[in-house]
């Protein structure tokens, strides 16, 4: 049976309000990811403050100022995971297959739990940019500044949670995708988010210049300490939309797979 486009929006929509309220119904999820990277952000400011006069370190007045991009980064990895690890519940539970049953596009289940992590990405960063702010640490690209790290969160978030959904998708498993954080922390922690790339040797350097957090990182970070270029814009928005759309291919091709098999 052919559905009207607007009938599809129409669910869409709902879902994705579903996914939305979903999150914030849950404390436990949405506390950690808005306590913890604010808290190593405090850490690091303390334990680091010195680090700033080392060479290669980007002229900031603070290990805070520095970090800003990588508190957003880390707020932002840390909510993504919480939509897929519901949509790994639905099908757990049955309701994925009764939206199945349904006549409910197939893409809006899947996509209208992205539009609620997304929702969720932009909101952190938003949370983080304006908690920081007090402590000194502004934005140098002003307003278009702020808006884009925000909008990158956005898409971060809907990156991330579609390569997560490929998890879901595949084990029918919130455990597993939950299980798959801790791949997603260590990246973080093996990228420039914490540390300028002009600092490292070895192989952490190597993995870090190779590492797509780190571009995306330093293009927000870009936009805090010095301003608008394209560059950093490139860097802020188009390498997380790039990722985007190859995790969303993956996601929707998990989805088919996931179709087929029933």
């Amino acid at each position: 049976m052919r559905r009207k486009p607007a009938d599809t929006v129409r669910q869409f929509v709902a879902l994705s309000r579903r996914s939305t309220l979903a999150i914030f119904r849950q404390p436990a999820l949405v506390g950690p990811s808005l306590i913890f990277p604010l808290f190593f952000a405090a850490l690091g400011s303390s334990s680091f403050s010195r680090a700033i006069s080392l060479p290669g370190f980007p002229k900031v007045d603070s290990y805070l100022q520095f970090t800003l991009a990588g508190t957003v980064t880390q707020g932002v990895l840390f909510g993504s995971v919480t939509g897929a690890a519901a949509l790994a519940t639905d099908i757990e539970e049955g309701f994925f297959d009764r939206l199945l049953a349904a006549p409910t596009s197939r893409t809006s289940i899947l996509f209208g739990r992205l539009a609620g992590s997304s929702l969720f990405g932009a909101l952190q960063a938003l949370i983080f940019l304006l908690a920081l702010l007090p402590f000194g640490v502004t934005v140098q690209a002003g307003l278009l500044g702020y808006v884009s790290i925000v909008v990158a969160g956005f898409i971060t978030a809907f990156a991330v949670g579609a390569l997560m959904s490929v998890v879901a998708l595949k084990t029918g498993s919130a455990e597993a995708v939950q299980g798959t954080f801790p791949v997603l922390f260590i990246l973080l922690f093996l990228s420039s988010a914490f540390f300028p790339r002009e600092t490292m040797s070895g192989a952490y350097r190597h993995i870090a210049d190779f590492n797509p957090i780190s571009y995306m990182v330093e293009g927000q970070r870009s936009l805090s300490i010095d301003g608008v270029s394209l560059v950093a814009m490139t860097q802020t928005l188009v390498i997380p939309a790039g990722i985007a759309v190859l995790t969303t291919m993956l996601a929707l091709r998990q989805l088919s797979v996931r179709l087929a098999a029933r």
